[in-house]
């Protein structure tokens, strides 16, 4: 769940994981940890028709989803980070 500083969401001012409600390190709009954020806008043909759904996870629940995963997540290193 992301927390902003005024109604036009110009700075990010806090998250707290959805799933554990921690609250995640942010410093001047910037997250300081590892966040898995979700955003899905559902159309027709699914029991959501019409429906968008976001939240945010921090690393330890995203890591505790996906091992339940029967396929697991590709998973490739990068040398650039964001």
């Amino acid at each position: 769940m992301r927390i902003y500083t005024d109604e036009s969401r110009n700075q990010l001012a806090g998250v707290i994981c959805n799933q554990c409600k921690k609250e995640l390190s942010v410093e001047k709009g910037i997250i300081k940890e590892g966040c898995f954020s979700g955003n899905i806008q559902f159309g027709f043909f699914s029991g959501k028709d019409g429906k968008k759904h976001s939240f945010d996870l921090c690393e330890e629940c995203y890591d505790k989803m996906i091992k339940g995963f029967a396929i697991p997540v590709e998973e490739e290193d990068v040398t650039e980070l964001l």
